[in-house]
Protein backbone atom coordinates (compact mmCIF):
# COMPACT_ATOMS: atom_id res chain seq x y z
CA UNK A 1 0.00 0.00 0.00
CA UNK A 2 2.89 1.88 0.74
CA UNK A 3 3.92 1.51 -2.58
CA UNK A 4 1.08 3.76 -3.96
CA UNK A 5 2.20 6.65 -2.59
CA UNK A 6 4.89 7.33 -4.95
CA UNK A 7 1.92 7.90 -7.20
CA UNK A 8 1.20 11.52 -5.58
CA UNK A 9 4.46 12.38 -4.99
CA UNK A 10 5.45 11.93 -8.31
CA UNK A 11 2.85 14.21 -9.68
CA UNK A 12 4.38 16.54 -7.34
CA UNK A 13 7.59 16.42 -8.52
CA UNK A 14 6.43 16.50 -12.02
CA UNK A 15 4.60 19.47 -10.78
CA UNK A 16 8.06 21.57 -10.36
CA UNK A 17 8.72 23.76 -13.22
CA UNK A 18 12.19 23.83 -14.46
CA UNK A 19 11.55 26.28 -16.79
CA UNK A 20 10.00 28.76 -14.18
CA UNK A 21 12.66 28.65 -11.64
CA UNK A 22 15.68 28.18 -13.97
CA UNK A 23 14.36 31.91 -15.35
CA UNK A 24 13.38 33.25 -12.18
CA UNK A 25 17.14 32.22 -10.99
CA UNK A 26 18.92 33.87 -13.69
CA UNK A 27 16.67 36.86 -14.05
CA UNK A 28 15.03 35.96 -17.25
CA UNK A 29 11.51 36.70 -17.99
CA UNK A 30 8.50 34.05 -17.21
CA UNK A 31 8.45 31.54 -20.20
CA UNK A 32 4.61 31.49 -20.10
CA UNK A 33 4.97 35.28 -20.64
CA UNK A 34 7.56 35.35 -23.07
CA UNK A 35 8.30 33.70 -26.79
CA UNK A 36 5.89 30.72 -27.19
CA UNK A 37 4.55 31.06 -24.08
CA UNK A 38 5.64 27.86 -23.09
CA UNK A 39 7.55 26.60 -20.10
CA UNK A 40 9.71 24.57 -21.58
CA UNK A 41 13.64 24.17 -22.52
CA UNK A 42 13.32 25.46 -26.11
CA UNK A 43 11.08 28.44 -25.39
CA UNK A 44 13.83 29.04 -22.61
CA UNK A 45 16.41 28.87 -25.44
CA UNK A 46 14.76 31.48 -27.26
CA UNK A 47 14.62 33.68 -24.00
CA UNK A 48 17.97 32.92 -22.14
CA UNK A 49 19.93 31.02 -24.32
CA UNK A 50 21.70 27.51 -23.90
CA UNK A 51 22.87 27.25 -20.98
CA UNK A 52 19.46 28.21 -19.39
CA UNK A 53 17.74 25.83 -21.82
CA UNK A 54 20.23 22.65 -20.97
CA UNK A 55 19.80 23.43 -17.13
CA UNK A 56 16.04 23.20 -17.76
CA UNK A 57 16.50 20.34 -20.15
CA UNK A 58 18.19 18.33 -17.39
CA UNK A 59 15.56 19.42 -14.65
CA UNK A 60 13.18 17.77 -16.56
CA UNK A 61 14.22 14.88 -17.46
CA UNK A 62 15.20 14.44 -13.42
CA UNK A 63 12.29 14.67 -12.70
CA UNK A 64 10.83 12.25 -15.30
CA UNK A 65 13.67 9.81 -14.49
CA UNK A 66 14.19 9.82 -10.60
CA UNK A 67 10.83 8.81 -9.40
CA UNK A 68 10.47 6.28 -12.13
CA UNK A 69 14.46 5.48 -11.08
CA UNK A 70 13.76 5.05 -7.31
CA UNK A 71 10.48 3.30 -7.88
CA UNK A 72 11.62 0.41 -9.84
CA UNK A 73 14.31 0.36 -6.87
CA UNK A 74 12.28 -0.49 -4.82
CA UNK A 75 10.91 -3.43 -6.72
CA UNK A 76 6.99 -1.50 -7.07
CA UNK A 77 5.19 -3.76 -9.75
CA UNK A 78 5.47 -2.73 -13.11
CA UNK A 79 2.06 -1.85 -13.59
CA UNK A 80 2.76 0.78 -10.51
CA UNK A 81 5.84 1.81 -11.98
CA UNK A 82 3.96 2.55 -15.31
CA UNK A 83 1.51 4.83 -13.45
CA UNK A 84 4.47 6.28 -11.29
CA UNK A 85 6.11 7.34 -15.03
CA UNK A 86 2.35 8.65 -16.27
CA UNK A 87 1.93 10.62 -12.66
CA UNK A 88 5.38 12.45 -12.94
CA UNK A 89 4.67 13.48 -16.78
CA UNK A 90 0.97 14.67 -16.15
CA UNK A 91 2.87 16.90 -13.60
CA UNK A 92 4.60 18.68 -15.89
CA UNK A 93 1.90 19.47 -18.07
CA UNK A 94 -0.82 20.06 -15.50
CA UNK A 95 1.80 21.38 -12.72
CA UNK A 96 -0.62 22.19 -9.73
CA UNK A 97 2.35 24.44 -8.62
CA UNK A 98 1.91 26.59 -11.62
CA UNK A 99 -1.91 27.01 -12.19
CA UNK A 100 -1.65 23.60 -13.94
CA UNK A 101 -0.08 25.19 -17.19
CA UNK A 102 3.10 23.45 -18.07
CA UNK A 103 5.22 22.45 -21.18
CA UNK A 104 4.79 19.68 -23.47
CA UNK A 105 6.67 17.21 -22.16
CA UNK A 106 9.16 15.87 -24.21
CA UNK A 107 12.01 15.91 -22.21
CA UNK A 108 9.65 14.58 -18.94
CA UNK A 109 8.75 11.55 -21.15
CA UNK A 110 12.37 10.89 -21.98
CA UNK A 111 13.42 10.61 -18.24
CA UNK A 112 10.40 8.52 -17.83
CA UNK A 113 11.58 6.48 -20.44
CA UNK A 114 14.91 6.09 -19.38
CA UNK A 115 13.39 5.00 -15.97
CA UNK A 116 11.42 2.23 -18.04
CA UNK A 117 14.59 1.20 -19.32
CA UNK A 118 17.81 2.66 -20.30
CA UNK A 119 17.60 1.48 -24.11
CA UNK A 120 14.37 2.33 -24.55
CA UNK A 121 15.32 6.23 -23.46
CA UNK A 122 18.23 6.28 -25.76
CA UNK A 123 15.79 4.65 -28.55
CA UNK A 124 14.09 8.15 -28.40
CA UNK A 125 16.84 10.22 -27.95
CA UNK A 126 18.86 8.68 -30.86
CA UNK A 127 15.31 9.06 -32.96
CA UNK A 128 15.29 12.49 -32.22
CA UNK A 129 18.48 12.68 -32.89
CA UNK A 130 18.67 11.20 -36.34
CA UNK A 131 15.71 13.51 -37.54
CA UNK A 132 16.69 16.45 -36.38
CA UNK A 133 20.10 15.87 -37.87
CA UNK A 134 18.20 15.60 -41.11
CA UNK A 135 15.58 18.22 -40.61
CA UNK A 136 16.24 20.63 -38.32
CA UNK A 137 12.85 20.74 -36.56
CA UNK A 138 13.11 19.94 -33.11
CA UNK A 139 9.05 19.62 -32.64
CA UNK A 140 8.92 16.86 -35.59
CA UNK A 141 11.90 15.28 -34.27
CA UNK A 142 9.76 14.99 -30.99
CA UNK A 143 7.04 13.88 -32.78
CA UNK A 144 8.60 11.33 -34.89
CA UNK A 145 10.34 9.80 -31.54
CA UNK A 146 7.41 9.89 -29.56
CA UNK A 147 5.32 7.92 -32.24
CA UNK A 148 7.83 5.66 -32.52
CA UNK A 149 8.54 5.20 -28.28
CA UNK A 150 5.30 2.79 -28.07
CA UNK A 151 6.74 0.14 -30.70
CA UNK A 152 10.61 0.58 -29.23
CA UNK A 153 8.69 0.04 -25.93
CA UNK A 154 7.27 -3.41 -27.07
CA UNK A 155 10.65 -4.55 -28.37
CA UNK A 156 12.83 -3.33 -26.02
CA UNK A 157 10.62 -4.26 -22.69
CA UNK A 158 7.84 -6.18 -23.68
CA UNK A 159 5.53 -5.18 -20.64
CA UNK A 160 1.99 -4.23 -21.68
CA UNK A 161 2.15 -1.49 -18.94
CA UNK A 162 5.50 0.14 -19.76
CA UNK A 163 3.62 0.14 -23.70
CA UNK A 164 0.62 1.63 -22.73
CA UNK A 165 2.38 4.13 -20.45
CA UNK A 166 4.57 4.71 -23.66
CA UNK A 167 1.52 5.32 -25.83
CA UNK A 168 -0.71 7.67 -23.16
CA UNK A 169 2.60 9.74 -23.12
CA UNK A 170 3.28 9.66 -26.65
CA UNK A 171 -1.10 11.07 -27.14
CA UNK A 172 -0.68 13.33 -24.24
CA UNK A 173 2.40 14.76 -26.89
CA UNK A 174 0.63 15.02 -29.50
CA UNK A 175 -1.89 16.68 -28.13
CA UNK A 176 0.50 19.49 -26.52
CA UNK A 177 2.20 20.01 -29.89
CA UNK A 178 -1.00 20.05 -32.08
CA UNK A 179 -0.28 24.22 -32.99
CA UNK A 180 3.22 22.35 -33.81
CA UNK A 181 1.43 19.88 -35.74
CA UNK A 182 -0.60 22.36 -37.77
CA UNK A 183 2.55 24.91 -38.91
CA UNK A 184 4.41 21.74 -40.22
CA UNK A 185 1.57 21.10 -42.01
CA UNK A 186 1.45 24.56 -43.59
CA UNK A 187 5.22 24.45 -43.91
CA UNK A 188 5.55 27.33 -41.22
CA UNK A 189 7.21 25.33 -38.54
Amino acid sequence: MIDWLFVPASYLIGSISSAIIICRLMGLPDPREQGSGNPGATNVMRIGGKKAAAITLLGDLLKGLLPVYAAKLLAVPVELLAIIGLAAFIGHLYPIFFKFKGGKGVATSIGVLLGFSWLLGFAFVATWLLIYKVGKISSLSALIASILSPLYAWFIVGDIYIVSASAAMMIFLLWRHKSNIKRLMKGEE
